[in-house]
């Protein structure tokens, strides 16, 4: 039976960079010629990064995505590679280069064009329409497939195996949202069984604005079997020595009947066989060991080391080396402070805690503990003389009016101010520190705690934010997040004795609604009849709704969720439907 060696390159590449895309793209090519692999698998639109979104509209930048497919086409020698880019026709395609011999012998374009969610494709591209093809590469036929392909049970894997393929790649560039991973398991171990073929799974990985992808890329048996799995949130090179067996009697054999003559498509096979190098034949001879199957992660893990991913990326990405952080001893601030360190390390992290006359002695001990345990840069900058000289500005204004919430929002807006001042002075970029049960029901102060270039947490619900703290505290030598932080009440400490229970249902209570109505768009009704009080139901429904105008003007974060705010979630803010 034929054998091939492939390698699943899991790279993290970055929007519009194609110089660094290729980079990276030949640097793994050329370690999988070294390894003496036949093939190597590329994720979806590597060349330019995915989503390139409306790059797609610049001339320019096709004809350079085309140039750095040359590029990398001309590299090619012993080892076929299979590269995502942006073809052009009379329209643009979402399309996978099959390159051997120096340059580009076969083009596929996505068929499947996800259209929901976070995916926008149908504005750019045009769906693929070609009759299935396939490509020989030692000896053994492969159809080449792009990411929704694979979620279509009649889509065009079934079209290349009943073409006579027996393995299928397929590039991915499928962003994370918490537990994924099982389920791209089984949709791909289920396409794998129901075309009888080898299937190979690779994912890119990395932060991308308010996207992270994963990684997790996967190789499966003509049973649908997992032989190999790459880590998550991590770039992997992945090399199988995959045995390829003879499919005709299963497929002969199977009892869901196989197309007749009349309806197989038609297929064009196309020949790649490459001649060996020495080096590549030393090398393919060479036994590998039994293949790694890494192990999902646990469920915490999984979405602490998602965000971490994220801010890193957006912050290295973007060229930010530094951030600031103002820390109030509370809850949020504080894991923030602790994923800013785990991404860029303590010594790029600056905490700053902003008093007023209303905080806690003990909320300032959390936070200078905290700062401690990290070894952050740590600084107090009390607010009293500029909430004074606020207060004092506007009495004239507010004479025989009673405090309220106008006064509380004060403090809110002077310390986002002196964050952007110290983001001005010294180039930090402010992370944001509200979570999304906050940010859904608008408990925050637009100008003031919603400020900042990256929400961390801003698809973290409060509850999942206790989660990620204890799990946090079980790493490394000691804890980090002082036990005063998780166990005492939230609060935002803007007037005296505040707690956040007295403005909104407890959040045991209130996360589970929020789930409920963000991620399972399900209405007032349905909620109450799975079991909510109506009147927090409709109370929490009210100020969701309510609070689409603060979301809009508050800074991007990333996506955990299966719903996040943003380009995953998009209502109108004048908004009549109740």
């Amino acid at each position: 039976m034929p054998r091939l060696r492939i390698a699943s390159c899991q790279i993290n590449t970055r929007v519009g960079a194609l110089d660094h895309n290729v980079e990276l793209i030949l640097r793994a090519l050329q370690e999988a010629t070294d390894a003496g692999c036949d093939l190597a698998v590329f994720p979806e639109l590597a060349i330019t990064g995915y989503p390139p979104e409306d790059l797609l509209l610049k001339p320019g930048f096709i004809a350079d995505n085309r140039a750095a497919l040359e590029e990398v086409a001309a590299a090619t020698r012993s080892c076929v590679a299979v590269v995502g880019f942006v073809d052009a026709g009379r329209d643009l395609y979402n399309a996978a280069a099959v390159c051997a011999h120096g340059e580009v012998r076969g083009i596929y374009h996505k068929r499947e064009l996800p259209n929901y969610a976070v995916f926008d494709e149908a504005r750019y591209f045009a769906r693929g329409h070609e009759p299935a093809q396939l490509w020989n590469v030692g000896g053994v036929r492969i159809g080449v497939s792009i990411c929704e392909d694979a979620w279509n049970p009649a889509g065009p894997i079934l079209d290349q195996a009943d073409s006579g393929a027996e393995l299928i790649v397929n590039l991915n560039a499928s962003p994370y949202a918490e537990a994924k991973l099982g389920r791209r398991e089984r949709l791909m171990a289920t396409r794998a069984a129901d075309a009888s073929c080898a299937l190979i799974y690779v994912n890119q990985v990395g932060g991308q604005d308010e996207l992270v992808f994963d990684g997790g890329s996967m190789v499966f048996d003509a049973a649908g079997e997992l032989v190999a799995r790459s880590p998550q949130f991590v770039e992997d090179l992945l090399v199988v020595d995959l045995d390829v067996d003879p499919v005709f009697r299963k497929r002969l054999l199977d009892p869901r009947g196989r197309p007749t003559d009349r309806l197989l498509p038609v297929s064009v096979t196309r020949s790649l066989e490459v001649e060996a190098t020495d080096q590549r034949r030393s090398a393919s001879e060479a036994a590998l060991p039994a293949p790694p199957i890494a192990a999902p992660l646990d469920p915490d893990e999984e979405v602490y080391r998602a965000i971490v991913l994220g801010t890193h990326d957006y912050l290295v990405k973007n060229g930010f080396s530094d951030v600031v952080i103002g820390l109030s001893g509370g809850i949020d601030s504080t894991l923030v402070a602790a994923i800013a360190v785990d991404a860029i390390g303590a010594e790029h992290v600056h905490g700053v805690s902003l008093p007023s006359r209303y905080s806690s002695d003990h909320s300032r001990r959390d936070a200078a503990l905290l700062a401690e345990n990290l070894g952050i840069d740590f600084r107090t900058i009390a607010i009293e003389p500029a909430h004074s000289a606020e207060l004092e500005m506007l009495a004239p204004s507010f004479d025989g009016l009673k405090p309220d919430l106008t006064e509380e929002n004060l403090q809110s807006r002077i310390r986002g101010l002196t964050l952007m001042a110290l983001s001005n002075k010294f180039g930090w970029i402010v992370l944001g520190t509200g979570n999304k049960s906050e940010v859904a029901v608008g408990y925050a102060t637009l100008y003031g705690d919603t400020i900042g270039g990256y929400s961390v947490l801003k698809d973290v619900y409060k509850t999942r934010v206790y989660d990620l703290c204890r799990w946090r505290n079980t790493q490394g030598s000691a804890p980090v997040i002082p036990e005063g932080v998780i166990t005492k009440p939230p609060s935002a400490e803007l007037r005296p004795d505040q707690r956040d229970d007295q403005s909104l249902p407890p959040y045991d209570i209130l996360d589970p609604i929020l789930e409920g109505y963000i991620e399972h768009d399900r209405t007032v009704g349905e909620l109450i009849a799975h079991g909510h009080d109506e009147d927090i139901v409709r109370r929490v429904v009210r100020l969701v709704d309510g609070a689409e105008y603060k979301r809009r003007q508050s800074p991007i974060g990333v996506k955990v969720t299966a719903k996040a705010f943003g380009k995953d979630r998009r209502l109108p803010i004048t908004n009549g439907y109740r």
